[in-house]
């Protein structure tokens, strides 16, 4: 038993250790881009990109003329929340560019969903 709980808190351990690098890697400014392979996947880069710009939720909250306490909501939730029109806001906020494509399924894809 003592072991298992041992392995558990050195897997935490080293799960901290990898979020904490992680970190220090964004507020160094030593990562550019930030790669979002899918739309959900967009919150968390925006959480992201304002640990890299040095900007605190309230400096952010103060960009976009809200209460710092709507931003921890935001990010606590994952924009879950909040409209496309305040992620867009908030992308503006941070300056940061946010380049997609669509991609579109194939004819034979779309036919055999309907």
């Amino acid at each position: 038993l003592r072991d298992l709980e041992l392995r558990a808190l050195q897997s935490q351990l080293e799960e901290l250790q990898g979020e904490l690098a992680e970190y220090d890697q964004l507020k160094s400014g030593a990562q550019a881009v930030l790669v979002v392979e899918r739309f959900d996947e967009l919150p968390v880069a925006l959480i992201k990109a304002r640990i890299a710009a040095h900007m605190t939720q309230k400096d952010l909250a103060e960009r976009l003329g809200i209460k710092a306490q709507q931003i921890q909501q935001y990010e606590a939730t994952e924009y879950a929340s909040a409209s496309l029109t305040r992620i867009q806001e908030v992308i503006d906020a941070l300056g940061v560019i946010v380049r997609n494509e669509v991609v579109l399924p194939s004819g034979t894809d779309v036919a055999r969903r309907s």
